[in-house]
């Protein structure tokens, strides 16, 4: 099988290219193809040939496409009709990352594939309608969600946290959003498992287990050995620009029809921290 991955030198990107064996990897960094650039899109999968596209780039400051939605929507939703496109004419299978921002955090059960996108912030509405895209260009295609991602090789809520701490006295953290913390590699090994099995649909994917921010940064504290006070904060007291899901807890369901299970989120961070050590 060959495989292209635009959006390589990310974090997922990263984490793919490291734990995809076997089948032959195409690594596509963002300077190298910029999915708002259709005829370099087009061009690369046509001399490409894949037999899956995974598309790991995006735009995911959040707040960064709250100030900007027109580079939100151009990179989100327009780059990832572009690859569909490209996919469709060549007859590629295409897997696109998205989100749970797609939802509006209302919900106090795990949200399933199948219940309503009602997004809040630019970031989730750009995600939301290329998730329409998609499946108007490429029914077939596999939309996987994820949420709370973090990993070595980038910026994400863990390396935060122990820069913070290195030169604070103590942590104000947010502990009225709830969701599931996700680790690259583990995300990368189900992405990998659902290619393989010729995915379709929506699939969420998401270490097991759920937190607020303010557990799982009081987790990565205890984890690293390290003795500094975290206090709980609420959203209104940390305003950020664009509004954040209260409750955006995915349900595995889906994941696990296709006999993938994530481990726990406690056990991925152990790991995480591992890596970063090394």
């Amino acid at each position: 099988m060959k495989v292209m991955i635009i959006g390589a030198t990310g974090l997922l990107g990263r984490a793919l290219s490291r734990e995809w064996h076997e089948d032959q990897v195409l690594r596509y960094g963002s300077h190298e193809v910029d999915i708002r650039d259709s005829d370099r899109v087009n061009t690369v999968v046509d001399v490409e040939r894949p037999d899956w596209i995974v598309l790991a780039a995006a735009y995911t400051d959040v707040d960064g496409c709250e100030k900007n939605p027109a580079l939100a929507f151009a990179v989100n939703r327009d780059g990832a009709a572009h690859v569909a496109e490209a996919a469709k004419r060549s007859a590629a299978k295409l897997l696109f990352l998205s989100t749970d921002y797609v939802f509006d955090g209302r919900n106090t059960r795990p949200y399933e594939v199948t219940d309503a996108r009602n997004p809040q912030s630019v970031y989730g509405r750009s995600k939301a309608e290329a998730e329409l895209r998609l499946s108007e260009i490429l029914p077939q295609s596999c939309i996987v969600r994820t949420s709370w991602l973090f990993g070595v090789g980038g910026k994400c809520f863990p390396d935060t946290i122990l820069k913070l701490a290195a030169n604070r006295p103590s942590l104000d953290v947010v502990d009225d959003q709830r969701g599931c913390p996700t680790y690259s590699i583990d995300l990368a090994t189900a992405i990998i498992t659902l290619c393989r099995g010729s995915a379709q649909g929506i699939v969420h994917a998401a270490n097991s287990g759920e937190c607020t921010w303010f557990e799982f940064a009081k987790e990565i504290i205890a984890d690293a050995g390290l003795a500094i006070p975290v206090r709980p904060a609420s959203s209104a007291q940390m305003a950020r620009p664009a509004p954040r899901p209260a409750y955006s807890v995915l349900s595995t369901r889906s994941l696990k029809g296709y006999g993938c299970e994530m481990p726990s989120w406690k056990d991925a961070l152990r790991r995480y921290l591992k890596e970063r050590r090394a």
